[in-house]
């Protein structure tokens, strides 16, 4: 989870202690987001990892900052992390069922 104005290179993002801190978040001119990602069975019997994202922005100049890094993560979003999916994927299909760490 990361909550603020994320299209800045300050990396001025606020620490959030608790979940409820971002689940009430919705300062102007900022964004929360949310990333997910999990392992479900897929239909040929491997596992398959998912990933979701989920972003809000808050007020006009979180939606403006919003949108001038959209084209950057649409950009590029598959380049990132994509060895270390693979790596972890490779992974969860060696260990037997209910030893993930």
């Amino acid at each position: 989870m990361l909550v603020g104005r994320i299209w800045t290179l300050r990396r001025d993002y606020p620490r959030l202690t608790d979940p409820q801190q971002f689940k009430d978040w919705g300062k102007r001119g900022t964004a929360r987001v949310m990333f997910a990602n999990w392992i479900e069975p897929a239909d040929d019997g491997r596992s398959a990892l998912v990933s979701e994202t989920r972003v809000e922005a808050f007020g006009a100049q979180g939606r403006i900052g919003l949108a001038a890094v959209r084209p950057l993560v649409g950009a590029f979003h598959n380049l990132i992390g994509s060895d270390g999916i693979e790596a972890a994927i490779r992974l969860a299909e060696r260990e037997p069922s209910g030893t993930h760490h």
